[in-house]
Protein backbone atom coordinates (compact mmCIF):
# COMPACT_ATOMS: atom_id res chain seq x y z
CA UNK A 1 0.00 0.00 0.00
CA UNK A 2 1.11 3.63 -0.69
CA UNK A 3 1.21 5.64 2.71
CA UNK A 4 -0.83 8.28 2.71
CA UNK A 5 2.38 10.88 3.51
CA UNK A 6 3.74 9.45 0.04
CA UNK A 7 0.64 10.33 -1.15
CA UNK A 8 0.57 14.17 0.20
CA UNK A 9 4.07 14.43 -0.95
CA UNK A 10 3.37 13.39 -4.59
CA UNK A 11 0.49 15.63 -4.88
CA UNK A 12 2.43 19.09 -3.23
CA UNK A 13 4.56 18.14 -5.84
CA UNK A 14 2.19 17.30 -8.61
CA UNK A 15 2.30 13.57 -8.97
CA UNK A 16 -0.34 11.49 -9.26
CA UNK A 17 -0.03 7.64 -9.30
CA UNK A 18 -1.52 5.16 -11.74
CA UNK A 19 -1.41 1.31 -11.12
CA UNK A 20 -0.65 -0.71 -14.63
CA UNK A 21 -1.59 -3.99 -15.67
CA UNK A 22 1.69 -5.92 -14.61
CA UNK A 23 0.58 -4.56 -11.17
CA UNK A 24 3.49 -1.65 -11.68
CA UNK A 25 2.49 1.66 -10.16
CA UNK A 26 3.86 5.11 -12.32
CA UNK A 27 3.84 8.32 -11.86
CA UNK A 28 2.53 11.35 -13.78
CA UNK A 29 2.70 14.95 -13.98
CA UNK A 30 1.22 15.76 -17.58
CA UNK A 31 2.37 18.69 -19.46
CA UNK A 32 0.19 20.56 -19.79
CA UNK A 33 -2.45 19.50 -16.93
CA UNK A 34 -6.24 19.75 -17.27
CA UNK A 35 -7.88 21.97 -14.90
CA UNK A 36 -11.46 23.19 -14.28
CA UNK A 37 -10.82 26.82 -13.01
CA UNK A 38 -14.23 27.01 -10.64
CA UNK A 39 -14.65 30.57 -11.76
CA UNK A 40 -15.30 29.52 -15.83
CA UNK A 41 -17.13 26.12 -14.74
CA UNK A 42 -20.51 26.44 -17.11
CA UNK A 43 -22.59 23.87 -16.39
CA UNK A 44 -24.57 22.75 -19.88
CA UNK A 45 -28.31 23.60 -19.75
CA UNK A 46 -29.04 20.23 -20.28
CA UNK A 47 -27.06 19.46 -16.92
CA UNK A 48 -28.89 22.34 -15.02
CA UNK A 49 -32.22 20.59 -16.22
CA UNK A 50 -31.35 17.55 -14.66
CA UNK A 51 -30.06 18.74 -11.31
CA UNK A 52 -33.23 21.29 -10.84
CA UNK A 53 -35.42 18.25 -11.67
CA UNK A 54 -34.08 16.80 -7.96
CA UNK A 55 -34.14 13.01 -9.88
CA UNK A 56 -30.90 12.67 -8.01
CA UNK A 57 -30.02 12.56 -4.74
CA UNK A 58 -26.51 13.80 -3.65
CA UNK A 59 -24.22 12.82 -0.92
CA UNK A 60 -20.61 12.74 0.44
CA UNK A 61 -18.34 10.38 1.27
CA UNK A 62 -21.05 7.97 2.40
CA UNK A 63 -19.85 5.40 -0.19
CA UNK A 64 -16.27 6.16 -0.98
CA UNK A 65 -15.14 2.50 -1.63
CA UNK A 66 -18.23 1.33 -4.05
CA UNK A 67 -17.14 4.92 -5.68
CA UNK A 68 -13.91 3.47 -6.33
CA UNK A 69 -14.57 0.29 -6.88
CA UNK A 70 -17.47 1.19 -9.53
CA UNK A 71 -15.14 3.86 -11.05
CA UNK A 72 -12.58 0.57 -11.63
CA UNK A 73 -15.18 -1.22 -13.14
CA UNK A 74 -16.45 1.13 -15.08
CA UNK A 75 -13.24 1.09 -17.45
CA UNK A 76 -13.75 -0.92 -20.53
CA UNK A 77 -10.23 -1.11 -21.65
CA UNK A 78 -8.79 -1.40 -18.25
CA UNK A 79 -8.37 0.21 -14.88
CA UNK A 80 -5.38 2.17 -13.21
CA UNK A 81 -6.95 1.50 -9.87
CA UNK A 82 -5.80 -1.97 -8.71
CA UNK A 83 -6.09 -3.24 -5.33
CA UNK A 84 -3.21 -1.49 -4.20
CA UNK A 85 -4.10 1.72 -4.93
CA UNK A 86 -7.85 1.61 -4.04
CA UNK A 87 -6.34 0.26 -0.63
CA UNK A 88 -4.04 3.57 -0.41
CA UNK A 89 -6.81 5.77 -1.64
CA UNK A 90 -9.37 4.30 0.68
CA UNK A 91 -6.42 4.67 4.05
CA UNK A 92 -6.03 8.27 2.30
CA UNK A 93 -10.34 8.70 3.19
CA UNK A 94 -9.99 7.18 6.35
CA UNK A 95 -7.27 10.59 6.81
CA UNK A 96 -9.94 12.53 5.72
CA UNK A 97 -7.73 13.89 2.87
CA UNK A 98 -9.69 11.87 -0.34
CA UNK A 99 -13.25 11.90 -0.27
CA UNK A 100 -16.25 11.01 -2.58
CA UNK A 101 -19.76 12.44 -4.46
CA UNK A 102 -22.02 9.85 -4.79
CA UNK A 103 -25.33 10.38 -7.10
CA UNK A 104 -28.22 8.35 -6.20
CA UNK A 105 -31.09 6.81 -7.67
CA UNK A 106 -34.28 5.68 -6.22
CA UNK A 107 -31.69 4.49 -3.05
CA UNK A 108 -28.76 2.82 -5.78
CA UNK A 109 -25.42 4.34 -6.55
CA UNK A 110 -26.49 5.49 -9.63
CA UNK A 111 -22.49 7.85 -10.43
CA UNK A 112 -19.47 9.48 -8.55
CA UNK A 113 -16.77 11.12 -8.37
CA UNK A 114 -13.21 10.79 -5.78
CA UNK A 115 -10.42 12.65 -5.42
CA UNK A 116 -8.22 14.14 -2.76
CA UNK A 117 -8.41 17.39 -1.18
CA UNK A 118 -5.12 19.48 0.23
CA UNK A 119 -6.05 22.78 1.47
CA UNK A 120 -7.31 25.09 -1.36
CA UNK A 121 -6.90 22.24 -4.13
CA UNK A 122 -8.99 19.17 -5.11
CA UNK A 123 -7.71 16.66 -7.64
CA UNK A 124 -9.90 14.70 -9.37
CA UNK A 125 -9.44 11.07 -9.79
CA UNK A 126 -12.14 9.27 -11.66
CA UNK A 127 -15.77 9.33 -11.91
CA UNK A 128 -18.23 6.59 -13.35
CA UNK A 129 -21.91 6.42 -14.07
CA UNK A 130 -24.49 3.39 -14.12
CA UNK A 131 -27.30 6.05 -15.25
CA UNK A 132 -27.02 8.70 -17.86
CA UNK A 133 -25.96 12.39 -16.60
CA UNK A 134 -25.37 10.70 -13.23
CA UNK A 135 -21.46 11.58 -13.55
CA UNK A 136 -22.11 14.95 -14.16
CA UNK A 137 -24.49 15.90 -11.29
CA UNK A 138 -21.50 14.83 -9.28
CA UNK A 139 -19.16 16.96 -11.18
CA UNK A 140 -21.26 19.96 -10.45
CA UNK A 141 -22.12 19.03 -7.10
CA UNK A 142 -18.08 18.80 -6.61
CA UNK A 143 -17.85 22.30 -7.81
CA UNK A 144 -20.56 23.97 -5.83
CA UNK A 145 -18.92 22.52 -2.90
CA UNK A 146 -15.54 23.90 -4.11
CA UNK A 147 -16.81 27.04 -4.59
CA UNK A 148 -18.81 27.30 -1.68
CA UNK A 149 -15.42 26.46 0.52
CA UNK A 150 -13.06 29.01 -1.22
CA UNK A 151 -10.85 26.34 -3.05
CA UNK A 152 -8.32 27.63 -5.54
CA UNK A 153 -7.89 24.29 -8.07
CA UNK A 154 -9.88 21.89 -8.94
CA UNK A 155 -7.21 19.86 -11.19
CA UNK A 156 -8.68 16.90 -13.49
CA UNK A 157 -5.37 15.82 -14.99
CA UNK A 158 -6.65 14.92 -18.48
CA UNK A 159 -8.93 17.31 -20.41
CA UNK A 160 -11.40 15.71 -22.11
CA UNK A 161 -14.01 16.52 -24.95
CA UNK A 162 -16.86 17.04 -21.78
CA UNK A 163 -14.74 18.63 -19.65
CA UNK A 164 -13.88 21.33 -22.05
CA UNK A 165 -17.41 22.16 -22.78
CA UNK A 166 -17.88 22.83 -18.83
CA UNK A 167 -14.70 25.44 -19.13
CA UNK A 168 -11.79 23.12 -18.07
CA UNK A 169 -8.54 24.34 -19.70
CA UNK A 170 -5.39 22.69 -20.05
CA UNK A 171 -2.07 24.50 -18.20
CA UNK A 172 1.52 24.31 -18.68
CA UNK A 173 2.96 22.30 -15.91
CA UNK A 174 4.97 25.68 -14.89
CA UNK A 175 2.01 27.85 -14.15
CA UNK A 176 0.11 24.62 -12.68
CA UNK A 177 2.86 24.64 -10.31
CA UNK A 178 2.40 28.22 -9.36
CA UNK A 179 -1.72 27.79 -9.34
CA UNK A 180 -0.85 24.45 -7.17
CA UNK A 181 1.32 26.07 -4.79
CA UNK A 182 -1.22 29.35 -4.08
CA UNK A 183 -3.82 26.71 -4.22
CA UNK A 184 -2.18 24.92 -1.46
CA UNK A 185 -1.62 28.08 0.61
CA UNK A 186 -5.26 28.26 1.05
CA UNK A 187 -7.29 27.82 4.69
CA UNK A 188 -10.08 25.72 2.89
CA UNK A 189 -11.32 22.04 3.71
CA UNK A 190 -13.64 19.66 1.89
CA UNK A 191 -15.53 18.61 4.23
CA UNK A 192 -16.26 21.62 6.61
Amino acid sequence: MLAPSLLVAAYEAGYFPMGMDDGEIRWYSPDPRGVLPLDRFHAPRRLLRVVRSRRFEISVNRAFRDVMEACAADREEGTWINGEILDSYCALHDHGLAHSVEVWDGGRLAGGLYGVSLNGAFFGESMFHRVSDASKVALWALVERLRERTFALLDIQWLTPFLASCGAVEMPRERYLEALAEALQRDARFDA
